[in-house]
């Protein structure tokens, strides 16, 4: 099996040189969720693992796993959060689709939550949907896999920013493992750059 196209895209824009392979049990993820994940989630988990982006963004992991200073972030409790919110500010008049449809995958500072809406049968033509705080939209469907929508956004294009925050501006794009973020923590660094940081470690 080679490597996932648009996963390869996306890390010539944001390099995975502080990524690792998860080793997701997959049959347990998808037996947790009731769905099969897409080919380029699959691959990102493998290439990158969970983390962050430049600090102000997070890739969810599929399943909780224990931390060693904090729990990294999963699905759940974002896709518990979309979901409550789809139904607070108007249901099918925000978004004409299932809440049980909506995974959430991602989130950033803005605070905005990245999802899939797994209304197809197939992952690999889950659309994206933003649900942003300061959008224009509180949802927004986007045409594109997880992949190819970090692509985009980090290469700028989009005529508007999808999300509420802007985390790239031109410089190079960091990529941290949640392993590694708090390894770096606990040793009085700071996790998105690596450089000594007198708050860390406490």
């Amino acid at each position: 099996m080679g490597e996932n196209p648009q996963v390869a895209a996306l890390a010539r824009l944001m390099p995975p040189v502080h990524g690792a392979d998860e080793r997701i049990d997959w049959a347990a993820a998808e037996a947790a969720w009731g769905v099969r994940f897409p080919a380029d989630y699959r691959a990102f988990m493998a290439r990158y693992g969970g983390g962050s982006i430049n600090g102000e963004a997070s890739v969810l992991l599929p399943l909780p796993q224990q931390g060693v200073r904090w729990q990294p972030g999963d699905l759940g409790e974002e896709t518990a959060t979309v979901r409550l919110i789809w139904e607070k500010e108007g249901g099918r008049r925000v978004l004409d689709a299932d809440p049980g449809h909506l995974l959430a995958w991602g989130v950033t500072a803005g605070p905005d939550i990245l999802c899939w809406l797994t209304t197809d049968p197939d992952p690999d033509w889950w659309p994206v949907v933003v649900c942003g705080r300061h959008t224009s939209s509180r949802f927004t469907v986007h045409p594109y896999g997880m992949a190819e929508f970090l692509r985009r956004l980090l290469g700028d294009e989009f005529d508007e920013p999808p999300v509420s925050l802007v985390f790239w501006d031109g410089a190079p794009v960091r990529f941290v493992h949640w392993r590694e973020e708090q390894r770096r923590f606990l040793a009085g660094l700071d996790p998105v750059t690596g450089e000594p940081d007198p708050y860390a470690g406490t």
